[in-house]
């Protein structure tokens, strides 16, 4: 394979109407396409897709992650629109040390469920 890819990551779910309300009303994110089974989503530098299954991810691991500028102020924003963040005995957010090089020396991490129980990860590289 060459690296001239595109990249997208792809959650399930199991009622994609109630994942398109959390992720509008949490994360304030609307879909830029869609189509029977499907929602697409575009970022700054990616992009993920929602789509119906009948399986489900356990949850166990991280399925997507979102890199921000400032961690503090999003946990706090996201805190505020309901989003409920996983507490590792560490009031929900994990300094990571050691990262790919070219991104910085770690990164500082919070993790939450959306409404479909996938485990998504937010992150701020430290420099």
């Amino acid at each position: 394979m060459r690296n001239d890819f595109r990249f997208e990551s792809r959650l399930p779910t199991q009622d994609l109407e109630r994942a398109r309300r959390w992720y509008s009303e949490k994360l304030g994110l609307e879909p830029v396409e869609e189509r029977e089974g499907g929602l697409r989503y575009e970022g700054a530098s990616g992009v993920f897709c929602l789509y119906a299954s009948t399986g489900a991810s356990d949850g166990s691991f991280t399925q997507a992650g979102f890199y921000v500028d400032d961690l503090d102020t999003t946990v706090s924003a996201l805190r505020e629109r309901g989003v409920v963040f996983e507490d590792y005995g560490d009031g929900g957010i994990v300094e990571i040390r050691g990262n790919y090089p070219s991104k910085g020396s770690g990164e500082r991490a919070a993790w939450f469920r959306d409404s479909e129980g996938n485990l998504i990860g937010l992150a701020q590289v430290v420099p």
